[in-house]
């Protein structure tokens, strides 16, 4: 009987994920009905699907782990049980007093610090004899996982290998038909990935902005980039530049905001010997550099009107005249710009061309600032912590509820810069004092944020006792009809700006307000019901 249940359990098992492969899912969805299916064959407390990059595993999906796990990347060599994994070509199942670090401690829901003794396993996933990722099970019970049959671990093994080949195909087939060159290609960006090269958040901002970037890459299209200092222009420029048909020739970074007018027009077009003061040898400039790739124009607001008209003529006839020179070249450049500034305010001060204004921003990007997206500060600050645990030999590195709390309630006017200085100082200050085989976490009082400038998190009122009859609808429309009101007040009756601060679609806001009964007049948001 036992027999014949364990064969009724892989027969569904097989079948739930067969469906779930030929279902249009999105790949975030797959992957969290592949690991609720995995956790109704195996018991366990936690289960985690990482994706193989190179010499790293980056989490696809987690359950019974913190969320901001997700911004974690494990560099196999520095994680003896993952190394062991990836280096089996069968299920791995460690001995419930195994003394190798594991890479979820103090990651897993509801536990704090150090795992005790539990049950893990590891389940590597090949594709055509190609390592590709693993899973890995974790159950806070001794011996949970010695009666499964290694036959069991091996079809749930190959059923999520299947699940993860066919994500990864999707993916690549959406940026180009020959997906099997794309995947090579990605492997080269591999460094770059490492480097700070990938767009990490969940939110709807982050979502939209992925989308466009997906759109406009494969164009030869100009990009304007827009958006606060520290959000992350660069590494959108780069990412554009990644995801290109010129992503094999060279991407050409160059500052605006540090350069004179005379330096500025030599660092973009180049200059012969003798062409100015200093100028003791021929230099080519950018945009010879850039020739068949990208250059990325940083704090392109700043350049000189003397240099941005000749900039308009590069754009225009993709025409270059070094300093010096009586003689041009020709280049085949993408320009790739980006500014903190308005430039339409430029325009109406004299200080930017508009011609050049509209050359350059066919295809604006504007990058959202780190309050407007949600919980991406957590996943972002597990991404630096998981950074300065590598370069400060912690065995691991966490944040404290506290400290959590505190950078959630943060405004952040740094954006991502800021977060990335504020947790390499806070993981330094940790250090001192502790062990590197310790689990350390770090507390808020070392995350250097003044407590006035941390918004406090009001008391909740407490819930009506269930003997005491109440309209939950009515009580739902009031709590809404209170925050649509809240933000028009703070936006001054601006429903677009209120629908951002709502995170909500301005459409439907406006809707669900008729509904409600709330309309703006003279600037003032009112409520029908009290006229």
């Amino acid at each position: 009987m036992t027999y014949i249940a364990m064969v009724d359990t892989n027969a569904t098992l097989l079948l739930e994920v067969a469906l779930d492969l030929a279902n249009s899912l999105n790949n975030s969805d797959r992957f969290e009905r592949l690991l609720s299916t995995i956790r109704k064959a195996i018991k366990c407390d936690a289960v985690a699907l990482l994706g193989l990059n190179g010499d790293t595993l980056s989490p696809l999906a987690v359950q019974g782990l913190a969320r901001r796990t997700l911004g974690r990347r494990f560099v196999i060599e520095e994680h003896p049980r993952l190394a062991q994994i990836c280096a089996s070509e069968h299920p791995v199942r460690f001995p419930s007093d195994c003394q190798l670090p594991d890479p979820f401690d103090g990651l897993l829901l509801d536990r704090e610090g150090d795992l005790p003794v539990h049950s893990c396993m590891g389940l590597p996933l090949y594709s055509d004899n190609h390592l590709i990722g693993l899973v890995t099970v974790d159950s806070m019970s001794a011996d949970a996982y010695a009666r499964i049959s290694d036959r069991t671990l091996e079809l749930i093994a190959a059923l999520s290998a299947a699940t993860l080949r066919t994500a990864l195909e999707l993916k690549a087939l959406s940026h180009s038909a020959e997906h099997a060159e794309q995947l090579v290609r990605d492997l080269t960006q591999q460094a770059l990935e490492r480097d700070g090269g990938e767009l990490i958040g969940e939110s709807t901002e982050m979502q939209a902005l992925r989308s466009e970037i997906e759109l406009v890459a494969g164009s030869d299209y100009n990009v304007l980039i827009l958006g606060e200092t520290g959000v992350g222009k660069e590494l959108v420029a780069r990412t554009v530049h990644r995801l290109s048909a010129r992503k094999e020739k060279p991407l050409v970074y160059l500052n605006c905001a540090s350069l004179t007018e005379t330096l500025a027009e030599a660092e973009l077009f180049g200059h012969s010997k003798g062409a100015f003061t200093g100028a003791d040898r021929e230099r080519p400039g950018k945009f010879l550099l850039a020739n068949g790739g990208t250059i990325f124009l940083d704090e392109v607001g700043e350049l000189p009107l003397v240099v941005q008209s000749k900039l308009l003529r590069v754009l225009q006839s993709g025409e270059i005249q070094p300093v010096g020179k009586d003689t041009v070249q020709h280049v085949d450049v993408r320009i790739v710009a980006a500014t903190n500034r308005d430039l339409r305010k430029g325009i109406e001060g004299g200080t930017f061309r508009a011609d050049l204004y509209h050359r350059l921003s066919v295809y604006p990007l504007e990058v959202p600032p780190l309050c407007r997206r949600d919980n991406d500060v957590l996943l972002l600050a597990d991404y630096f912590l998981e950074r300065s645990r590598r370069k400060l030999g912690f065995r691991q590195l966490r944040l404290s509820t506290e400290a959590t709390n505190k950078l959630k309630r943060y405004a952040w006017p740094g954006n991502v810069r800021e977060l990335e200085h504020i947790i390499s100082r806070a993981a330094l200050r940790a250090r001192k004092g502790s062990s590197p085989e310790a689990i350390v976490a770090i507390t808020a009082t070392q995350i250097e944020i003044p407590d006035d400038q941390v918004v406090q998190v009001a008391a909740k009122k407490p819930v009506a006792l269930l003997s005491e009859a109440i309209d939950l609808r009515a009580e739902t429309d009031n709590y809404q009809r209170e925050l649509i009101g809240q933000a028009l007040a703070e936006t001054d009756g601006n429903w677009s700006r209120a629908a951002k601060l709502l995170s909500a679609d301005r459409g439907n806001l406006v809707r669900l307000a008729k509904r409600l009964g709330i309309y703006i007049k003279k600037e003032v948001v009112r409520d029908k019901r009290s006229i």
